[in-house]
């Protein structure tokens, strides 16, 4: 068995119907990124770098970042990256609606959230957490110190991590909850998960 600070999500994945497909909204990734923030923000045209400050807000379609502050470069080639930080008791989060699912959002909170257009991952650092919720109910949750999704190799990576008062243990956690036979009967299958694309695509 592999050691908790480096698990590959792969059995997770499988629990969770994941055998190809989108779990973002596709369509996200042509709408228009706009970001707010309540206090004072930069915007450096030349080095092509916004830094919002104060309850800071990205959003692209049903795609919502949000963090105390959040800074986004974009690199000469149109790739972007982002990184947003928190507060303690107020992590930095993120949501989206999943693609072929109009019940199912995925979301995630952390310390800190990391987006690498170039390298096509997101993660999340200090105090993890994602999870897939079901018409407003959680239905699926991964936590952990950290949790990384790296799309190209197609790898779901959670990592354990000290104690802290979100996870006392430090142990990589994962609950799932079975769709039951009416519901899964009465509801058409969502797309399984595979990671978002939104705020990667080259210019």
């Amino acid at each position: 068995m592999p050691p908790l600070s480096s698990f590959p999500l792969v059995c997770a994945l499988a629990c969770l119907g994941a055998t190809g497909g989108a779990w973002a909204e596709k369509a996200d990734r042509s709408k228009p990124i706009v970001v707010e923030a309540e206090r004072g923000s930069t915007f450096d045209l030349q080095r092509q770098v916004t830094v919002l400050n104060g309850n800071a807000v990205i959003s692209q379609g049903t795609m919502v970042l949000r963090a105390e502050r959040i800074e986004l470069r974009e690199t000469p080639d149109g790739y972007r990256a982002a990184s947003a930080v928190g507060l303690p008791g107020k992590p930095a989060t993120w949501r989206q609606r999943r693609d072929g699912g109009d019940d199912e959002v995925v979301e995630g909170s952390a310390d800190r959230i990391e987006f690498d257009g170039r390298a096509d991952t997101l993660r999340l650092v200090g105090n993890s957490a994602v999870r897939r919720l079901r018409r407003g109910v959680v239905a699926d949750e991964i936590t952990g110190a950290s949790i990384v999704w790296d799309n190209i190799a197609e790898v779901f990576k959670v990592e354990g991590g000290a104690s802290t008062a979100v996870n006392p243990t430090g142990r990589v956690r994962l609950t799932l909850t079975p769709r039951t036979e009416a519901a899964s009967a009465s509801a058409p299958r969502a797309a399984p998960l595979t990671p978002s694309r939104a705020l990667e695509t080259p210019r």
